[in-house]
């Protein structure tokens, strides 16, 4: 796919790419980002890494006109099943202790 950047001449890097879980996001008209953040067979270390890479990219990418709270919701969900809100300042203060 062109637009994904899987389209190229330099097949290598590009494979690479993927090899190293790249994964792009996209906001929708109402401003909900929805990617997949792992598999349920994964440990439960491997998604969180997965969800605070993801949040430090949001958060890196945020807008420098946009004031207050970007973040204002987190939910994480299954393919088939119902979702489970965090609370999104414990998340963000986890990211700190991360990074």
């Amino acid at each position: 796919n062109a637009k994904a950047g899987t389209v190229s001449m330099d097949i290598g890097r590009v494979v690479q790419e993927i090899k190293k879980g790249k994964v792009e996001f996209k906001m929708d008209k109402l401003g909900n980002i929805h990617v997949s953040i792992g598999k349920v067979s994964f440990p439960e270390e491997k998604l969180k890494e997965n969800l605070v890479a993801l949040l430090e990219a949001l958060l890196k990418a945020k807008p420098a006109a946009v004031r207050g709270q970007f973040i204002k919701s987190i939910y994480l969900s299954p393919t088939m099943g119902p979702s489970v809100k965090l609370d999104v300042q414990k998340v963000l203060n986890e990211i700190k202790k991360v990074a």
